[in-house]
Parts: structure tokens; sequence; C-alpha cells
């Protein structure tokens, strides 16, 4: 192929053969020409100097794909060899660059036709600022300035260059740029901006371009978030805008210049300027002889411009008012245009435009949260002072004033709040109980899908309902009634308004005192069951259920304590569980679920009037209530009914001495059906074996074992008499089964696996370990339990684990083994070397051939390993050196693994067994050979970007290398003195050398210089954890290995803290955090 000369790059590139290496990558050739293009061009661009042949390529070609290529090689060379060039050719290609842009940028006409080549040379320029300016390109600024006031294209261009360098330094540095350098070019774009900021004003005041005068205020809109103040508030900048605003071609950008000053807040120094600005835009605004503009509840002004206009005015609006809305209360005159522009923002909330409506929604909600702390705080007069701004301390007298200052803010509001509060009643969002939805094509039907989008809405929604509501319950409560008597009388019934309406009802759970909550609710159920007698259609008595079922299982505290209501929204659900519709019998199920969760010791104390338990009834009346359900919707029904029955020994039921033997008898009563089914399929199988091979014989078994998991998992302890009853039968049903896998797998090959009946075979071995698993992680630690279960299970399931092939092993077995070390701890020492013997050399040749094959086993072998290191470390002692190895190489290949949780598993264990082994006698011995590899492996997969998420357990693992090694507690060499002449004073020494020569061979972009300054901080800042992973961080992106990437990983320790400190908040606000969602111990009065 001719193409293989462009290999040599010893003279200048054919860049006529390129242009043809490059047109049939892009699809003019076969698939064989693409792919050997591809390989071509791969090589190219991986040549160190294939960037010299760069300037030669971009002279000779007309294509623009070359052009490409050829930039992203250049590219390349300043994102990760830049300073190592030498001064000549960094020059050079800096002038050349600035040349090609200028020639191009002074035609029109070129401009034109030349545009997105023009645009990736301006990035390429701008990658270059990063690197040279302003150290060692001081004049770039004022060389700009000069070049933009010669022609009105160049300046076009200028502008361009200067938007993308604002958003390079302010908006992508984090994660791309060290921290001092990120500080030096801002202070640098800050001291030059001067001449900018003279340039935009000259070119919105003199030119008549309109391409120029959109790139100006484009460029403005980059820079206003950060310029100083001055040059916004203290020059005609701000009226030159506020021109422009009225005039259509430029409205919407003019409106996000606007819209980043309004966002802007350094004290109150310009208050008047922003006064003046709002007062301007509103008259601006509603500046037209139609009556739509004027008003702005008329909504037909939203319909007279884009969505783009509507949207930018969303954004003004709460920008300003986020920042200044405090400024607007100071007079009447001021209130009234923030009232109309409150009004505007309502009636923009209406549109029907996801992304418009979250831009407002963000905004009510910190408005309304503002409004609730002011008003959550009046008993707290320190809180108040700080929450109107006031900086002096409280004096007595002071606090009748700050709250009638409140109060008269409240009133302000009180106005925009009701109408709020019927906008979130009108828009509320589906909560995640809710099943049951309408389809594209106007029919009831049963979710498939979760929709994150619509439940992040609905969790901001609810908040700001639930704030809306302690600011005034009554109004709240009012609007709710009024619309519920619309659905009533038909006026305002649609599902959709129903939907809207009782999932505001159901979001304000918990934020009434008990007597309003009681009084409303009852209202509301009374209202909601006459609507659904009335209503005809299956479709819509399907829509009240579903509401009604949502309803009723957000107010837990209601249904305790009114237990006759209570018994008939149970009795309600049950007949829900019988109607065939898509959706209601699954919703009722969880419906239940949630009522037992919250009410449970309702159902198991003898009430007023009645001469027995109401679980007693239900477990009278269990094969009728779940006749109609399937098998998933029954075994969540046994597991409601075991939690009633786990429920009894607190000392609830009749009296305290009979309750094991009452709770007996009720788990023989729940277990009945299963039991009996059980029975006849043992007995027949003593008969005959055969019959437990019958397809519908194993899908029973599977079923009544999945019953026993589920009652098992509620029950725990008490699941002992049932099953002691089942145990060795279900052994010896999975020995069999084991064996019929065996067989089918050795006759039938690898494919037999994927055959039903095996599938179905090991349904019922998996099903069978995770019941043993369950109960026993379950059961509260008693030693006689363990001494019962785990011996019995040895042969059966550890021996068949190791005598089976690859394809036949249950991962589930290593989860269950890992499940009773956890549980029973140092007790397990003397069977983790027949655990190791069955598991372990056996596993390992399953999952390290690839990093694909049996996923499931990888990560269950880790846990197991974790266990054994955590509570049988001894038993690791005591392994022989090849074994030791063994485990270790497991251990670096399980966190060089790219799945997540493998990976963090694997580093857990590392851990653990660095900080046991430290402890041992065996420390030195262990570390002398273990020690540097560890680093070698963890700073390989610190640095390669494919385990970002690892990145807090690399850290540690670093740290507590460093630490160990100036600890003094190692007092052997680890260097091999055989092989290493020289002496070290101390392994710390060692460890330092090692480490710079180490990350110098990895990263040859890096002077020795700065590894040497970054290993040195490693040690000097390691009793120091958030600095020590500060200065790795640093690292990682002066490497230029985390460039260009998301780095949100390397910051997740802080985002986590951020969260929990965020639901300490929620939890302090009645109502925030929904009574189902509380995991507390309810305590029925």
């Amino acid at each position: 192929m001719a193409a293989e000369k462009l290999r040599d790059l010893s003279h200048p590139l054919d860049v006529s053969l390129l242009d043809a290496t490059v047109a049939a990558f892009y699809g003019t050739g076969s698939k064989d020409e693409r792919t050997a293009a591809d390989h071509i061009l791969r090589d190219l661009q991986n040549n160190p100097d294939m960037w010299l042949q760069v300037v030669h390529i971009l002279s000779n070609t007309q294509n623009l794909n070359t052009k490409f290529f050829a930039l992203q090689v250049l590219e390349g060379v300043i994102k990760y060899r830049w300073n190592a060039l030498p001064v000549e050719q960094r020059d050079g290609m800096k002038n050349y660059i600035s040349e090609v842009i200028v020639k191009l940028s002074s035609d029109e006409i070129s401009f034109r036709r030349e545009r997105l080549y023009v645009n990736k040379l301006n990035i390429i320029l701008v990658q270059i600022l990063k690197h040279e300016w302003p150290a060692r390109w001081r004049s770039f600024i004022p060389d700009l300035v000069a070049a933009a006031k010669t022609s009105e294209t160049i300046c076009e261009n200028c502008m361009a260059i200067l938007k993308l360098l604002s958003e390079e330094v302010f908006d992508f540095s984090r994660g791309e740029m060290t921290q001092q350098k990120i500080k030096e070019l801002k202070q640098s774009l800050n001291s030059e901006f001067q001449l900018i900021h003279e340039l935009c004003l000259y070119v919105l005041s003199a030119s008549q371009r309109a391409e120029l005068i959109r790139a100006t205020l484009a460029t403005l809109h980059a820079f206003l978030s950060w310029i100083p103040l001055g040059y916004i508030f203290e020059s005609p900048l701000l009226e030159t805008l506020l021109k422009f605003f009225p005039v259509p071609a430029y409205r919407n950008l003019t409106l996000q210049c606007l819209t980043e000053v309004a966002a802007l807040s350094f004290g109150d120094f310009y208050n008047m300027q922003y006064v003046k600005m709002y007062t301007i835009f509103m008259v601006q605004l509603q500046n037209s002889n139609s009556p739509v503009f004027k008003y702005p509840s008329n909504l037909l002004f939203f319909f007279c411009f884009s969505q783009a206009f509507i949207q930018n005015l969303a954004l003004f609006f709460t920008s300003f008012y986020k920042s200044h809305i405090r400024v607007l209360e100071s007079s009447q005159e001021n209130i009234n245009a923030l009232l109309m522009g409150l009004e505007y923002l309502i009636n923009i909330s209406y549109v029907d435009d996801t992304e418009v409506f979250k831009v407002c929604l963000d905004y009510w909600n910190s408005l309304v949260l503002e409004l609730f702390e002011a008003h959550h705080n009046l008993d707290n007069p320190a809180a108040t002072a700080n929450m109107m701004g006031l900086q002096m301390p409280m004096l007595p007298g002071m606090v009748d004033g700050l709250g009638s200052q409140l109060m008269q803010r409240r009133q302000l509001y009180a106005g925009p709040m009701s109408k709020l509060r019927l906008l979130m009643i009108c828009r509320m969002a589906k909560p995640e109980e809710v099943l049951i939805v309408e389809d594209e094509n106007g029919n009831i039907v049963r979710e498939t899908m979760k929709d994150n989008d619509v439940l992040v809405q609905y969790k901001i929604m609810r908040e700001t309902l639930i704030y809306l509501a302690h600011l005034d319950h009554e109004d709240t409560e009012k609007q709710m009634l009024k619309k519920l008597s619309k659905q009533l009388n038909g006026e305002d019934w649609t599902w959709n308004n129903l939907n809207t309406l009782c999932w505001a009802i159901g979001s304000i759970s918990g934020s009434m005192v008990e007597e309003q909550e009681n009084r409303f609710l009852v209202m509301v159920i009374r209202d909601l069951l006459n609507l659904c007698e009335i209503t005809k259609g299956k479709d819509n008595k399907a829509v009240i259920a579903s509401n009604i079922m949502y309803v009723v299982g957000q107010y837990p505290r209601f249904l305790r304590a009114h237990w006759k209501f209570l018994k008939t929204v149970v009795n309600k659900l049950f007949e829900f569980m019988h109607e065939t519709h898509p959706g209601v019998q699954d919703m009722a199920c969880d419906t239940f679920l949630k009522i037992v969760q919250k009410c449970k010791r309702k159902f198991v104390i003898v009430q007023v009037g009645e001469n027995e338990p109401f679980v007693s009834e239900l477990l009278t009346t269990l094969p009728a209530t779940i006749a109609d359900l399937e098998p998933h919707q029954i075994h969540s029904f046994m597991n409601l009914y075991a939690l009633f029955i786990s429920d009894i020994p607190v000392g609830h039921m009749i009296q305290a001495e009979s309750d094991p033997h009452k709770r007996d008898e009720y788990l023989q009563r729940l277990m009945e059906l299963p039991n009996q089914k059980w029975a006849e399929i043992i007995g027949q199988a003593r008969q005959s074996v055969d019959f437990l091979k019958d397809p519908d014989v194993i899908r029973a078994v599977l079923n009544i074992l999945q019953t026993n998991t589920s009652v098992a998992s509620s029950l725990g302890t008490y699941f002992l008499p049932q099953i002691s009853l089942i145990f060795l039968d279900m052994l010896n049903v999975y020995r069999m089964y084991s064996e019929l896998i065996s067989t089918s797998i050795a006759q039938g090959g690898p494919y037999a696996s994927r055959t039903s009946i095996v599938k179905l075979l090991r349904s019922v071995k998996r099903e069978t370990l995770k019941l043993i698993e369950t109960f026993l992680d379950k059961a509260e630690d008693q030693p006689h339990i363990g001494k019962q279960f785990v011996p019995p299970m040895m042969d059966p399931v550890l021996g068949d684990y190791a005598r089976n092939l690859p394809d036949a092993r249950e991962s589930e077995v290593l989860s269950l083994f890992a499940t009773i070390i956890n549980k029973y701890k140092g007790a397990m020492i003397e069977d983790v070397p027949r655990i190791f013997e069955a598991v372990f050399q056996c596993t390992l040749e399953m999952i390290t051939k690839n990093f694909e094959d049996y996923p499931e086993h990888r990560l269950k072998f880790f846990s197991l390993l974790r266990a054994i290191a955590t509570h049988c470390f001894p038993a690791l002692i005591h392994l022989s050196s090849e074994q030791l190895k063994l485990v270790m190489d497991s251990i670096i290949w399980a966190f060089r693994h790219t799945e997540r949780n493998i990976a963090e598993t694997g580093l857990n264990l590392l851990l653990e067994m660095l900080k046991n082994f430290q402890a041992s006698e065996f420390c030195n011995q262990f570390y002398r050979t273990y020690f540097l590899t560890i680093e070698q492996e963890i700073f390989a997969v610190l640095t390669d970007t494919f385990h970002k998420p690892g990145f807090k357990l690399h850290v540690l693992v670093l740290q507590h290398l460093f630490c160990l090694v100036e600890s003094g507690a190692l007092t052997e060499p680890l260097w091999d003195v055989a092989t290493v002449p020289y002496a070290y004073p101390n392994n710390g020494m060692f460890v330092r050398e090692y480490t710079i020569k180490l990350l110098s061979t990895s990263f040859p972009n890096m002077t020795a210089a700065e590894v040497s300054q970054f290993v040195n901080g490693l040690f000097e800042s390691r009793a120091d954890l958030s600095t020590f992973k500060n200065h790795i961080r640093d690292f990682l992106v002066q490497s230029k290995e985390f460039s260009a990437q998301d780095n949100k990983d390397l910051y997740a320790e802080e985002a986590a803290a951020q969260r929990e400190r965020e639901r300490q908040r929620m939890l302090s606000i009645p109502g925030l955090i929904a009574p189902n969602e509380i995991q507390d111990e309810m305590v029925d009065s």
C-alpha cells in the first residue's frame, strides 16, 4: 500500500498521500482500506516526531479533515510535552499558529469559509497560552487588542479567543491545572482586563455589524462572572447592555449578560445600581402598547417569545432575587416592581417546559427555605439576627423588633406564597411509590421504568411544599381541600389533576401537628372514598385507588392513632389485591408493606372490643388473601407476616411468658401451606428420587425455599424451629441437584449450563444457600446455632464446590462462608484451612484468566478473603510462603480490576492485611517481601485513570506505607543487601529514592525536580491525610494523566460528608424526611 510511505518521517510527508489516507479513513474506501488507514494514522499520531510535520501539512493541504488530524497531533504535544520542547520550537509554533489565525480572520470571505478550522486553531492557541502566558508571553493581551482594532472580522475572532481563555481559566480549570497555575492565570486576566473592557465598550458603541456585536456580548457573558465590579457599575457597560435588551437580535445574549451581573453579590456597595438596573429592566419588559406585556398574569405574554427567551428571563429573575431581593424590599415603589417580577416568575413556572421549570423550582425552593428558616428560628434570637443579616449582638428589646420585621416580611410575601402553593399542588411530580401511570396513548398502565429526573424533581417540590406548609398551614389545607372538592363535583376532574393533588397531600406528611393532621386527613380520605364510589370506569377507579393507597401509606402516625381506620384501610388494600388492573396489586402490596413496617405492633396486640390480635385473623384469611397474587408478591406477603411474628416478644401480647409459644404457633400457621407442600414432595422423593427431577416439582421446591427465605429475613433467630424442620432434607436435595448439574455439564459440555433445566436446578441450589445465609446472618450471635448448622454443611456445600466443574460452582457458597466467618469470627479459625483448601485454588483458576468470566465469583471471593483477614488472621499467618504469595497476588489482581466494587474490596482487604501484619511478629518478613511491590502496584492504579473511584483507598494505602517506613517499626532493610552495594542510612531514605526513580521512569514528561518535590511532599505531609490527599491530587493533574477528564471521583469523600450534613439538617425540620423514611423504632400509643 502506497500509504506505508507515510511512516517514514525522515523527510517531509507526501501531503496528497496523507489526504488520500485520511479520506479512506473517513469512508471513501473499502472496509480493509479504512482499517489500514486507521492503523497508519494511529501510528503517525503516536510517533513523537510527527508534530514536526504539522506546519508542512497545514501549509500544503486543503482537506479540512487532514488539517484536524494535524492539529490533533499538535494538541497532544502541547498538553503533554510542551515544556520539554526547545525554546525556538515553542516560539516558532506559537508564531505560526498566531499568523495563520490572523491571516484567515482578516478577510471576511476566508473567515466564514474556514470557520471550523479557525475555531480549532483558536483552541490550540488557548492551549499554548495555558503554558506560555503570562510568564513567557507577557504581551499577549495588548497584542490581541491591537490586532482586534485593525479589522472587524479579526476583532470578532479575538472575542472568540478571549471567551475561550476565560472559560478555560474559570470554568474548566479544576482537575486541568495545578492550583498555583490557576491562581496565576486569574491574576493575569484581572490585571489586564482594562484593555479588554475598553475594546468591548468600543465595539458595542461604534460597530453596526451584527456578528461582531453578538460575539462581543458572548465574550462579555463569559467575563462578567469574575471581573472587578468597578468595570460593570462605574462605567457605561450596564447602560449599554440595557439599551441592547429591547433589540430582538441581541435580546437573548443581553439577557444572559444581565443575568451574570444579577448573580454577582459582593456586599451592599452597589445596591442602588442594582435597584436602578432592575427598575429599568422591568420598564423595558413592559414597554409596549400590547396588554400582554403590561400584565404579567396574562399568559399570552409567554407565547410571544421563544423558549430560549423564557428560559433566560427565568434565569435573570431567579439570579437577581437570589442575590438582591432584600434591596427591593426597601421602598413601596421597589416592592411593587418586586411583586410584579414574582408574578412573572410564577406564571413562567406554569410554562410546559421541564428545563424552565427546573430553573424556577430551584429558586422557589431557596426563597421558601429562607422565609421558613427566619420563621423557624424566631425562638432563637441570635439565629434570627444572622438570618436578617445583622452582625451586632442582640440587646434586650431588639427581639420584639426583629419579630415584627419578620412578620412584616412574611406578610409581604403572603400573596406570592399562596399562589406558589397552588403552583406546587398543580405541578407536583410523581413519587417513587406510585406505580400506575398514564401512557402516551392515554391508557392507565403499570410503570415499567423509573424516571430519575422526575424523582429528583419530586424531592425538591416536596421539600418546598413542606416549607410552604410550615409558613401557613391553614392556607395549605384550604387550597388542597378546595382542589379536592372540585374533583368531587366534577368541575376540575382529570386524572392528572387528581394525581398531582394527592401526591401533594402525601408529600406534606409529618409537617402538621397531630390534631390538625387528623382532621385534615379524615376529610381527604372521606372525599377520596366518596369519589371512588361515584366514579364509573375501570381506569378511573384504578387512578383513584392508586391515590388512596399512596395517601394512606404516607401517614403512619394517623393510622397508628386510629385502629379502626387502619383495619378498614388494610381490608381495602386486600380488596385491591384481587384487582387485575396492571400495577394495582403491586401498589397494594407495597402500601401494605409500608403500613406494616410503621404500625406492626397494632397488629399483634388485642385491640379494645376485639377477642384476639388482628394478626391471628390475618393468618386465618391468608390463603384467600394471596389467592390472586404472583409468586414474588406472595413472598413479600410472607415476609410481612413474619414481621408481625418477630414483634411479639417485645411484651405487647397477652402475657410475656406465653409469647414464645404464641410466636411459634403463629410461625407454624404462617408456614402451614409451604410445609404441607414440602412434606408431600419429600415423601414422594423417598419413594422415587426421580420425582425430584420433574421441572414442575423443581419449581415448587424453588418457590417453597424463596418463601422460607422471605420469612427468615424478618424473623432471624425466631426462624429456628422452621429451618430445623427442613434443613437436613434441604441439604439432601441440594446434593442431589448438584450431582444432576455436574452430570449434565460433563455430558453436554459448557452449553449444558445454559439449558433451562440446569438453570432451574441451579436456582434451587442458590436459593438453598441464600436461605441458610439469610438465617445465619439475621440470627442473634448464639454459638449453638453455628455448631448446629455449620458442620453438616461442610461436605454437601464446601466439598461439592471443590468437586464440581467451574461452570457448576455457585458463587453463593463463597458469600455464605464469608457471612459465617463475619458472624462467628474467631470461632471459625480451625475451619479456615478446610475452607481455604476447598475454594481458594479452584476459584482463583476461574477468575484470573481474564477480567470478564465469573463476575459474581470475583466479588464474593474477595469478600470471603477479607472476612478471613479481619476475623481469622492467625490462620493466614500459618499459610506457606507459596500460599501467602497466592493470596497477595490475588489481592493485587483484585485492585487492578476495572470493576469498581471488586477493586474497592481488594483495596479494603489489602489495608486489613497491612495493618494486621504490622502488628504481628512477621512484620519485617512480610514487608521486606511485599512493600515495594505494593507501592509500585498502587501507584500504577492511582495514575492510570481507570481506577479513579478507588482514589480514597489508594491514598490510605500509600499513607500507611509512608508512615510505616518513617515510624521505625521496620527494623530490617527493605532493599536487597546482596545486590545493592550502597547501604542506605534507613528505610525512609531508600523508599524516597526508590519512589523518585519509579515515578521518573513512569512520567518522562516531568522533570526530576518536579518528581523529587512531589515525593518529598508525600513524606512531609504523611501525618495529615487531607494535605497528603491534596498533594496527590495536584500531582495527578501535573502529570497530565488526569487532564480533560471528569475528576469528581477524586473529591468523592468531601461530597459524602456534605450529604451527611444535609441529612442532619433535614432531620431537624418536621416532615422534611417522610415518616416512612425515618429509621426509628416507632412506639405506638
